[in-house]
């Protein structure tokens, strides 16, 4: 894997992987200094910050608790140094290891996907790999762990893990290790190693005694099954101690020989089998390490880990106003009087007594139509990123400000001017549950989440929706990663965005870049794929296209019938494509299955990203299959045809927490063969979003975004299409309301 690059633009709830890191370590310290200021807080005091602080306001555990985690090694993974140990991180941990030694530098990203699985991507460079070429040869590679045994009592915890199982074979071992914690802080590991793993002080294989030999000028990206497993094995160990809750000591034997940097390369010495680590706890996110390795080289270790579960800055939300209780009815009959209904003008004097207080909880009305004794209201949540928390302040703001002869309030959040689900709650029961136990339970228990219906006849719309213009002017980062003459590319200038809502259901938004400073431009590698460069050229328009027409797109939303949703959107849809996309969603509220289709004619741009195309257009779409597993484990399957003609599918598997964090891989098989892709041999990558309100402790619907792909090539590439539906109809409907239901309350 020696060549290939990513590039993306990231503008206003987007950044790149190091722009999220450098986001989350400043959130970090502000934290840090946010928990010094409660510490000398008196009790009263700190719990009413608490109070304040919303549902992701939790105070971090003890420094006791924190640094119980397991350490990295210098794969990025949880182990002793060189060496893999039997842990797992915590579940929904994430971690970033950048190591170096020897001439080898490696930075990996390791999520814990489930309690028991975890997957890491590498990005590796070894200095002096001449033998094909290289002064300095970049490799990418790929992990997965599966914890086999937890520890108890008794047994140690046991894991199975592949490295670097889908790549050029590099790194490629595989490995079954255990590890038991002993008292006063020792752990103790031993386990049983292949391949790289397999390669100093060996014996016969378990399977097979032959292993076959990587070839580096494979197309790579395709899983070694032949390998896994196979040919010499041998026994490895280590301990660690942690005499404080800072400073941790290891000591391991290794059985990586580092043939292919030692033997055939004179990449270092390897002199040793012996390695030696200091490291220190320098926060509850970072930890630092120094190192003698195989008695010749010194190394070091940065290592970054964070948890979703865990903000890194506690949430201050302001405390919501109290359900205002009604009048007593038999005290004041003629309060509950709903002949106010018949009053001229009544519902338009209802919606102009709402508009104000409603924007000053983020929620933005849309239409309503009374009863006198119900009201039904459409709103559009502008600030929470939970669905639930904005249904708990628009419902307290009825409370305060409708008659009280209305009982029922039916309540239906839009998305892009579409009504998304119906939330009926009883008033009665708003004031009878806010402060008793279970409450959140209680009234989910006396409500309803159903399909929403059409709006009466007689509603009233808002005069502030429609038409409207809106603009913003900011920086943009765009990166380019893995291009063996500069792996990390830049370019940084600014974006002026604006849209104009034509009717709540149509719209026109577009934006222009201008580039201030970068050097994505200057890349000179050429892509080795032979289908249409749909993808492969971006540099052209980097060069090119400054400034550029980024997109500019006319939108329609509209509800075709029950359980469907739709999309028509045509214009410059991305910076590569113009053309016409349409979309159809079939999602019922309470149901874990949608299912979509979506077709589209593209064309592709001129590179200086103007109002011209170029010659080459497709035909493409795909029909569309998503499932919610539960606890936040989203599936989703796309067939159908891509930019650059090749039919497949891709496959999708991703996890949501409830604060808005989400972390998911993908893959693309097409009926492309491997040498026709190019190195890497499919599309495949990493997708990750994390929200601004998680780093900025604030209410916040945006959110840093990024997908890193290990090679960006030509196939399996889809549209990049604005709006498409699933995401957010979802996020309106019962699955995902029920889950954050307690936050109604907050």
């Amino acid at each position: 894997m020696r060549a290939g690059r990513f590039a993306a633009k990231y503008r206003l709830a987007r950044g790149g992987l190091l722009a999220l890191l450098l986001s989350v370590s400043a959130a970090a310290l502000q934290a840090q200094s946010t928990e010094q200021l409660l510490a000398v807080q008196g009790p009263s005091e700190r719990g009413a910050s608490a109070a304040a602080a919303g549902p992701e306001g939790a105070f971090r555990p003890s420094p006791e608790t924190i640094f119980r985690q397991p350490s990295l090694n210098f794969y990025g993974v949880p182990g002793l140094i060189d060496l893999p140990s039997g842990e797992a991180m915590p579940d929904g941990q994430l971690a970033v290891g950048v190591s170096t030694f020897g001439g080898t530098t490696r930075t990996t990203l390791s999520f814990q996907l489930t309690p028991r699985i975890s997957g890491s991507f590498r990005y590796s460079a070894i200095r002096d790999w001449d033998s094909d070429g290289f002064d300095t040869y970049y490799d990418r590679s790929f992990d997965l762990r599966f914890l086999a045994l937890e520890e108890s009592r008794f047994l140690p915890s046991v894991t199975i893990g592949l490295q670097d199982f889908a790549g050029t074979g590099i790194y490629a071992g595989e490995y079954i290790a255990a590890t038991k914690t002993f008292a006063g802080g020792l752990k103790g590991t031993v386990g049983l190693g292949w391949g790289r793993f397999g390669s100093a002080s060996s014996f016969g294989g378990l399977i097979s005694d032959e292993r076959p030999a990587f070839d580096p000028n494979d197309t790579g990206g395709e899983p070694s099954t032949d390998q896994w497993f196979r040919g010499p094995q041998s026994v490895f160990a280590g301990i660690e101690w942690q005499p404080t809750d800072r400073l941790g000591l290891k000591l391991e034997y290794s059985t990586d020989a580092y043939e292919a940097e030692t033997v055939d390369r004179d990449v270092f010495e390897r002199e040793s089998d012996w390695n030696f680590g200091l490291e220190y706890q320098v926060s509850e996110d970072w930890r630092l390490g120094g190192y003698y390795l195989y008695g010749a080289e010194l190394g070091v270790m940065a290592q970054f880990q964070l948890n979703p579960r865990r903000p890194a800055v506690p949430m201050r939300v302001a405390a919501p106003d109290p359900v205002d209780p009604r009048p007593d009815r038999a005290a004041n009959p003629t309060l509950w009087s709903a002949d106010w209904i018949t009053i001229p003008g009544a519902q338009e004097t209802l919606r102009d007594a709402l508009e104000a207080p409603l924007a000053a909880e983020g929620i933005e009305l849309q239409a309503l139509a009374a009863t006198g004794t119900s009201i039904d209201l459409r709103y559009r949540n502008a600030r929470y990123l939970s669905s639930a928390n904005a249904v708990g302040r628009v419902a307290r703001v009825l409370a305060r400000v409708l008659p009280p002869s209305i009982e029922t309030f039916h309540l239906t959040p839009e998305v892009s001017g579409m009504p998304a689900s119906r939330i009926t709650l009883r008033r009665t029961a708003l004031e009878e549950l806010e402060f008793t136990p279970q409450a959140g339970a209680r009234l989910l228990a006396q409500s309803e989440i159903s399909e929403a219906p059409p709006l009466p006849e007689t509603a009233v719309a808002s005069e502030t929706v429609a038409p409207r213009f809106s603009w913003s002017l900011g920086p943009y980062l765009e990166q380019s990663f893995f291009d063996p003459d500069e792996p990390w590319r830049f370019e940084i200038g600014l974006d002026a965005s604006a849209s104009y809502q034509i009717t709540p259901n149509l719209s026109l938004s577009g934006s222009i870049t201008k580039e201030i400073v970068g050097t994505i431009a200057d890349s000179t590698r050429v892509s080795n794929s032979q289908l249409p460069p749909v993808r492969s050229n971006g540099v052209l328009y980097a060069r090119e296209g400054d400034p550029g027409l980024d997109n500019l797109v006319l939108a329609y939303t509209f509800r075709p019938g029950q359980d469907l949703y739709g999309r028509v959107s045509a214009g410059y849809l991305e910076s590569m494509f113009g053309g016409v996309s349409a979309e159809l969603l079939w999602k019922p509220v309470d149901s874990r299955l949608a299912l979509g289709v979506e077709l589209n004619y593209a064309r592709q741009r001129d590179f200086d990203q103007r109002l011209g195309f170029q010659d080459y257009d497709v035909i493409t779409g795909h029909a569309s299959a998503y499932y919610a597993f539960g606890d936040g484990y989203l599936g989703q399957v796309d067939v159908g045809q891509y930019l650059a003609g090749d039919k497949g599918a891709t496959f999708t598997l991703s996890r949501e927490f409830g604060n808005g964090w989400k972390l998911g891989g993908f893959f693309t098989l097409t009926d492309v063969s491997a040498e026709e892709f190019g190195e890497g041999s499919f599309d495949k990558g990493i997708m990750l979003t994390i929200p601004a309100g998680w780093i900025l402790g604030q209410p916040n619907r945006t959110a840093l975004s990024t997908t890193i792909r290990p090679l960006q090539r030509d196939g399996g590439q889809r549209l990049e299409v604005p709006g498409r539906l699933y995401d957010p109809v979802r996020a309106q409907h019962a699955r995902a309301l029920t889950r954050q239901w307690e936050r109604v309350w907050q």
